[in-house]
């Protein structure tokens, strides 16, 4: 049964929307994904992975005051009429630290940075490049879901790295609505919103000039993804970027640059296992209390922060799944 066929949920649906409302409240309300947690210091350098493109890999670690949440793969491309910064950062000082790094390779003015979806290791480092004046891309979505979570996220951010170093919230000032182009002169970036996957605000480009798919979160290698929008959408937009006809891509976390096809064959097989293996705990009456300690537990040894993230990713798929 889907949602929107029945007039109202009876006693024992109340008391699963109880105990699913108690769980999302242990977290936050909000996914936690990339906020403070355990300190880990890692070295930060950037690698040139195509011909004017620059990244830096993130650790797959949880913000610390060691690594001032540079813990997502960020970086920028140089065109001839100018840069377009890939993520922003996940922090003010994060963001301070890639507009040095793009100051040591080229005086070109920053036009645009591309802020891939609401979390805020991939938004925070805006506010450091709010000088030069750019043009702020995200996802149409992003403006309304900073609205809701920015000073949420901006808080835990100061708490631990100091209200200095975490940075302001920095609305998109270009929302993509479905697909967008971006002109650097002598290359172009293809921007696609997509529907609720990863997050409702998620937005992927695809770099003529080396051919390279920019995934945002919609990709994560090696460490588990963080679901917080929709299974079943992401699922579909797996496919989808599967037809962009990219060979390679940069993801969100991982790697600075991967064989596409494999990186997705294996996001695709967790997701379809929280997705199987949650539809039959609701099938069996599984309560969502026992389902997060189950659902998915083969995947435990191929993704870091397992245990971090699998109780939450369950979560949120009993929550879409239960309904159908």
């Amino acid at each position: 049964m889907r949602a929107g066929d029945a007039a109202a949920p009876g006693l024992e649906a109340r008391a699963a929307l109880s105990r699913r409302r108690a769980l999302l409240t242990a977290f936050g309300g909000f996914c936690l994904c990339c906020l403070p947690g355990r300190p880990r210091a890692e070295a930060l350098a950037l690698e040139e992975v195509g011909p004017g493109v620059f990244v830096r890999r993130g650790p797959n670690a949880e913000a610390s005051p060691d690594n001032a949440d540079a813990i997502a793969n960020t970086g920028f491309i140089v065109g001839r009429d100018g840069v377009l910064v890939t993520e922003s950062g996940g922090s003010l000082a994060d963001g301070q630290w890639l507009r040095s790094e793009i100051r040591k390779r080229t005086d070109k003015p920053i036009r645009h940075v591309v802020m891939s979806h609401v979390h805020p290791d991939h938004c925070f480092g805006a506010a450091a490049f709010a000088e030069d004046g750019p043009t702020f891309i995200g996802h149409h979505a992003l403006g309304a879901a900073l609205e809701a979570r920015g000073e949420y996220y901006r808080k835990r951010l100061a708490d631990v790295l100091g209200a200095d170093k975490a940075g302001s919230v920095v609305y998109p000032t270009l929302g993509v609505t479905e697909g967008a182009v971006i002109d650097l002169g002598d290359r172009t970036l293809r921007f696609t919103a997509h529907p609720s996957a990863h997050t409702p605000t998620d937005l992927s480009m695809i770099d003529s000039g080396s051919g390279l798919l920019f995934t945002g979160d919609l990709l994560s290698v090696g460490r588990i993804p963080s679901l917080d929008g929709s299974l079943n959408g992401w699922l579909k937009e797996i496919d989808r970027l599967k037809g962009f006809g990219a060979a390679r891509a940069v993801p969100g976390h991982g790697p600075v640059s991967v064989d596409l096809a494999p990186a997705l064959a294996d996001l695709a097989r967790y997701l379809g296992t929280l997705r199987d293996e949650t539809r039959r705990a609701i099938a069996a009456d599984v309560p969502i209390e026992k389902a997060v300690g189950t659902v998915a537990q083969s995947e435990r040894a191929k993704w870091d922060l397992f245990d971090d993230y699998n109780a939450r990713n369950v979560t949120v798929a009993y929550k879409e799944l239960e309904w159908e």
